[in-house]
């Protein structure tokens, strides 16, 4: 998130850096397909393994939060709160240079 100033009244408010816009497009061709379910609003578990490109530190929840509002935005669930989305258990972040990418495994409960 960034802080920006809105040009005509002076006021802050904070919005999406651009780069997370970028990925929220991105997760389009994957979340969009005919053969995954839309609006999903029952409990679910959402496992995340993150194969990450550098050995660079990450922080975990902020991954884990651009992927369920990726989910949400792209209408995989209809909300992304806890009622919802219950859990996260087993999602964990590792190193694959050769190929980057994200799994994500949704159980019901």
């Amino acid at each position: 998130m960034q802080i920006r100033r809105n040009n005509r009244t002076g006021k802050p408010f904070v919005s999406p850096s651009e780069a997370y816009a970028e990925y929220l497009n991105n997760c389009q061709v994957f979340l969009t397909s005919s053969t995954l379910p839309k609006g999903i609003n029952s409990r679910v578990n959402v496992k995340c393994l993150f194969y990450m490109p550098t050995k660079r530190r990450v922080d975990l929840p902020n991954l884990l939060n651009a992927v369920d509002d990726a989910m949400v935005y792209h209408g995989l669930f209809e909300d992304d709160n806890s009622e919802i989305i219950a859990g996260h258990d087993g999602s964990r972040v590792m190193y694959d240079k050769e190929f980057p990418r994200t799994e994500i495994v949704i159980e019901s409960m």
